[in-house]
């Protein structure tokens, strides 16, 4: 609880920084960008994270590593995370940014589940309806799910639109057993 409280204490903080120089999207993108990199390498991400690593060292390697890649702010964000040995909320803070940045952009991300690999046209007219519902820009988050059989399950925060095929055969054998 404690972590994700710090979390969105730094993820805001970071927002209100990208917010304050216009530059919401080329932030988030370089946090996400560094969240992968991570991710995809283990051993940096202990490293990073290890208490028993003095600050220094940490220091000197994202220094190496992120240098030229990052943009001052994010470099030295990162360093102040560091420094607080606050490196494990990375992940965390970078989803809770995104959350931030898309609300101000007027984004709902919407969790769109078929059976079968959605696509881009079928994609691009299922952002339009959605988008026409709730007054926002849609990114759609693709999943697949065998289960399905057909049809989507689209989540867009509280919200649940099931047009699933096996919901509405579930629905049809409730009705029928009512009868």
């Amino acid at each position: 609880m404690l972590n994700l409280q710090l979390a969105t204490k730094y993820s805001k903080a970071m927002f209100l920084l990208a917010q304050e120089e216009g530059k919401l999207v080329e932030y988030g993108a370089e946090l996400k960008a560094l969240d992968e990199a991570m991710d995809a390498t283990p051993e940096l991400k202990a490293f990073l994270e290890s208490p028993m690593i003095p600050r220094q060292a940490k220091q000197e390697a994202v220094q190496k590593i992120f240098g030229g890649e990052l943009s001052p702010m994010v470099m030295n964000f990162l360093r102040l995370l560091l420094d607080k040995q606050r490196g494990a909320l990375l992940g965390e803070i970078v989803r809770q940014y995104e959350n931030f940045s898309n609300e101000a952009q007027g984004i709902l991300v919407a969790d769109v589940t078929t059976a079968r690999e959605l696509s881009d046209s079928l994609g691009d007219r299922l952002k339009a309806k959605l988008g026409e519902l709730t007054g926002k820009t849609i990114k759609l988050r693709k999943h697949l799910d065998e289960k399905l059989l057909g049809g989507a399950v689209v989540r867009m925060g509280d919200r649940l639109i099931d047009g699933s095929l096996i919901s509405r055969m579930k629905a049809l054998e409730a009705q029928l057993l009512a009868d």
